[in-house]
């Protein structure tokens, strides 16, 4: 899986950009807040429809535009496809596959794969469930048709039970529409949590062994799934709150509460593990990320490294910088002075500056 070139119109600060790919390593580079991890996230939102940095589709127009364009050309097993993305302040997206428009988000599934690393992903360990809990959702979204729906239809009941059960403290008449919400969300939360479950068994299988290497075979991690209650249980869960629930005005109990435990040679690092600890598990669950979409799609994804060699020691960032391989790879840095001293790989660079992206010939470092 390669993306060839993007195209960008009012996106972000960008006026306008078109820029081609190699095959192999990309760096922007250039001095912060010029616009390098805005081209990443244009890449992002052409595989996914939605930012890797959470934000909302009216943030990534040009200021003073109503509307941003995103064109993504890429090369799926030897076939070439073009993705665009029309963002709108006032309306949803578009989005065309091959100059065919789609009714739903969830066609564009499976046409572009990406695992993005960036430095917010190094505190996964050490951050709130909450930041634990996207990472699964956007993994196993990519990867999973199934899951993505479900993860959208628990989602949408769940906002709707939330604002019911804020109603019913001026209109207690409508309690009796809360089984209606409560049915549907026991039978899309049971859903999660079991595909959740099943994730994290074949995801942590490859992860220990990533970071085994890593550590030099001196410490063995294991994630472990931690569900806000078992889908066996769910049902009862939500009954036996409901009037807890209506007096705090939110749903106590479910998939929304789910955390991941990260244990090194049997100690949770989440809260007992040095910083060092913390960072190499993040390292081993974004190489994991590569070889876990690989195993699942039997092609490639891309990788974007957004700004990520800046925060790792020379020892880490080895491992990762060899680690690549064949992935189509696009790095964003202020400097070249990491690759230069690690005698690494450039198939093609680009300096970035004020929204402007200049193509730099190909440095061959190595």
């Amino acid at each position: 899986m390669i993306i060839q070139s993007l195209e960008l119109k009012n996106f972000r600060n960008y006026r306008e950009l078109h820029i081609s790919f190699d095959r192999r390593t990309n760096i922007l580079y250039g001095d912060n807040a010029q616009g390098k991890t805005n081209i990443l996230e244009s890449l992002y939102v052409s595989g996914t429809t939605k930012s890797h940095r959470g934000s909302k589709d009216r943030e990534m127009i040009l200021f003073e535009e109503e509307e941003a364009h995103i064109r993504t050309f890429v090369e799926k097993k030897g076939i070439e496809h073009q993705i665009d993305i029309h963002l709108k302040k006032n309306n949803a997206k578009g989005i065309a596959i091959d100059r065919v428009p789609i009714r739903r988000a969830g066609e564009l599934f499976g046409m572009l794969n990406i695992v993005v690393f960036s430095p917010e992903d190094l505190n996964i360990i050490k951050d709130g469930p909450s930041r634990r809990r996207r990472f699964l959702d956007m993994e196993m979204s990519q990867i999973d048709r199934i899951y993505m729906n479900d993860l959208s239809h628990y989602n949408r009941v769940l906002k709707q039970r939330n604002q019911l059960l804020k109603d019913l403290y001026y209109r207690p008449d409508l309690e009796e529409t809360l089984c209606v919400w409560d049915e549907q969300l026991v039978c899309y939360g049971k859903r999660l949590i079991e595909q959740r479950k099943n994730f994290i068994n074949q995801f942590n299988e490859i992860a220990a062994v990533i970071h085994k290497r890593i550590s030099g075979g001196r410490e063995t991690l294991c994630l472990e799934y931690e569900p806000g209650c078992d889908a066996a249980d769910f049902e009862d869960e939500v009954k036996n709150s409901v009037e807890k629930d209506k007096r705090i005005g939110m749903t106590s109990c479910g998939p929304h509460r789910d955390d991941i435990c990260f244990k090194v040679n049997g100690t949770d690092i989440r809260r007992y593990g040095s910083q060092g600890q913390q960072r190499t598990a993040a390292l081993s669950l974004k190489l994991a990320e590569i070889d876990f979409v690989k195993g699942m799609i039997h092609d490639t994804p891309v990788l974007l490294l957004d700004d990520v060699l800046s925060e790792l020691d020379s020892r880490r960032q080895n491992y990762l910088l060899n680690s690549i391989g064949d992935v189509q790879t696009i790095i964003t840095c202020t400097g070249l002075d990491d690759f230069v001293k690690n005698r690494f790989q450039i198939n093609k660079i680009f300096y970035i500056e004020n929204g402007t992206c200049k193509d730099s010939k190909s440095g061959g470092i190595e």
